[in-house]
C-alpha cells in the first residue's frame, strides 16, 4: 500500500514537470524567410508576438494559451518542408503557419495537401497558393498579386498611356504579378503595347543594365515589382539616368515602409502604388493597434507588422470557432471565418479560402527626405477577387 502512495506521489510530481504543451498549451509553428528578407519579416515578427501577448494576457483561448514556434527556411523550399517536418513530428505544433517569398508558400502549400495539416499562409502573394495549386487544407491571408494588381490597373488606365516598360524579379511572385498586370491593362485598354521587359534574378538585379534597356525601349509608363535592396538599386540609377522624368510609375508594395524607408531622400515624387500610410489612418481599430505597437516595441509599425499580428488573430478566431486544433474541424472553421484586424474586418471566402483584407493605393512624395504616401485610400480585398463560378475554373477540385 505504502509503495502504492509513493508510486502516485511521484506521478504527480511528474505531472506537473510536463512541458506546458502537454498542459492545454496550442503551440504555433511559423516558417519564414526572416534571415534573407528581414525588413520585412522582424516587423512582421513583433506583430505576432504582439498578438500572442494580448491573447494570452485575455486568457488564451478555449482557456488554452498560445505559444508561438518560428523556424528559417533559408529562402529554399526543401528547407522550408525539412523544417515544417520538424515542427510538426518534434515539437508538436497545432498549427502551421507563415512564408514570404512565394515559391516556399507554394512548397508548403503542397506539403499541407500531402500531410492533411491546416496552413494559414501569412505573406506569399502568387495567386497558384489559392487558385491554381490551391487546395482545402490551405489558407491565406494577404491580398493576392492579382488583387493588388486588381487594384493599380484601373489607375494605370487612366493615364492613357500606351508603351509600357515592365521590370520585375524572375521568380514566382514577380511572374505572377506581371501575367496579372498584362490580362488586366490589356481588358482596360486594348490598345497598350508592352515594349520591354526586363527579369532579374531576385536580390541580384543589375540595376545599369536593366535601367539603359528600359530607357532604350522609350516607354511612355513603366510598372514595376521589384522589392527591397533590389527596388533600392533600381529607384539610385534610375534617378541618375533620368529614367523616371516625364513618366508615369506604377509599382507594386513600394509604399509600404519596408520598402519606402530605405529611399530616403532618393525617393521618386508621384509613383502610383499599393503600401501602409501607417500615421494617416484614423480608423478606430488601427488607431488601437498602434497605440499598442508603439507601446510595446517604441517604434512605429511597418505592413508586416500588421500582417503577423492579423495571422496570430485569424488563428484565434478560427480555433475558437473549431472549439479546437484538430485539423478538419480547423479546416472548416476557417470557411467564411471573420476576422477583425487592423484594417478592419476581413473574411475567408470558403470559394477560393482567400482572406478579403485589402490594401491602401496612393501616389509617393519625397516629404524632407523622407518617402511617405499621400493621396491616398483603403480598396476592401473582397471587391478585387473573381467570383465562385469564376473561381471554380481557376481552382482544382478538392
Amino acid at each position: 500500500m505504502k509503495r502504492r502512495h509513493l508510486i502516485a506521489a511521484a506521478s504527480l510530481v511528474a505531472a506537473a514537470a510536463l512541458p506546458v504543451h502537454a498542459q492545454g498549451v496550442i503551440k504555433i509553428g511559423e516558417v519564414n524567410s526572416y534571415k534573407a528578407q528581414p525588413a520585412f519579416l522582424e516587423p512582421y515578427k513583433k506583430g505576432m508576438e504582439l498578438a500572442v501577448e494580448e491573447i494570452n494576457a485575455a486568457g488564451g483561448v478555449g482557456g488554452k494559451k498560445f505559444e508561438l514556434i518560428t523556424r528559417d527556411d533559408n529562402a529554399n523550399p526543401g528547407d522550408a518542408v525539412r523544417v515544417a517536418e520538424e515542427l510538426l513530428s518534434r515539437e508538436k505544433i497545432d498549427v502551421l503557419t507563415g512564408t514570404f517569398l512565394s515559391h516556399i508558400g507554394l512548397a508548403l502549400t503542397d506539403f499541407a495537401k500531402q500531410k492533411k495539416v491546416f496552413f494559414l499562409a501569412g505573406e506569399p502573394l502568387t495567386d497558384k497558393i489559392v487558385w491554381a495549386n490551391g487546395n482545402a487544407y490551405t489558407y491565406r491571408l494577404r491580398p493576392s498579386t492579382y488583387m493588388q494588381v486588381a487594384m493599380l490597373v484601373p489607375e494605370a488606365a487612366k493615364l492613357k498611356k500606351k508603351r509600357w516598360a515592365i521590370v520585375y524579379p524572375n521568380y514566382e511572385y514577380g511572374q505572377s504579378a506581371i501575367a496579372s498586370f498584362k490580362q488586366l491593362l490589356k481588358a482596360a485598354q486594348p490598345d497598350v503595347e508592352f515594349v520591354a521587359e526586363q527579369a532579374p534574378p531576385l536580390g541580384r538585379v543589375e540595376a545599369g543594365p536593366v535601367v539603359q534597356a528600359l530607357l532604350d525601349s522609350k516607354p511612355d509608363a513603366i510598372f514595376n515589382v521589384l522589392f527591397g535592396a533590389d527596388l533600392s538599386r533600381f529607384v539610385r540609377e534610375g534617378n541618375t539616368r533620368e529614367l523616371f522624368k516625364g513618366r508615369e510609375v506604377v509599382s507594386l508594395l513600394t509604399g509600404e515602409p519596408e520598402y519606402l524607408d530605405p529611399l530616403k531622400d532618393e525617393t521618386p515624387n508621384g509613383w502610383i502604388v499599393t503600401g501602409y500610410p501607417w500615421n494617416g489612418i484614423n480608423t478606430p481599430e488601427h488607431r488601437t493597434f498602434l497605440a499598442a505597437y508603439q507601446k510595446r516595441f517604441n517604434d512605429y509599425p511597418r505592413l508586416g507588422s500588421v500582417v503577423g499580428y492579423a495571422l496570430i488573430r485569424s488563428v484565434a478566431a478560427g480555433v475558437a470557432k473549431a472549439g479546437g486544433t484538430e485539423t478538419d474541424k480547423l479546416v472548416a472553421a476557417f470557411r467564411g471565418l471573420q476576422v477583425d484586424t487592423p484594417f478592419g474586418r476581413i473574411t475567408y471566402r470558403a470559394e477560393d479560402n482567400q482572406s478579403t483584407l485589402g490594401a491602401f493605393v496612393g501616389r509617393t512624395k519625397n516629404e524632407g527626405g523622407k518617402g511617405v504616401m499621400v493621396d491616398y485610400r483603403y480598396l476592401d480585398g473582397a471587391n478585387y477577387l473573381p467570383n465562385a463560378a469564376e473561381v471554380r475554373k481557376l481552382r482544382p477540385a478538392n
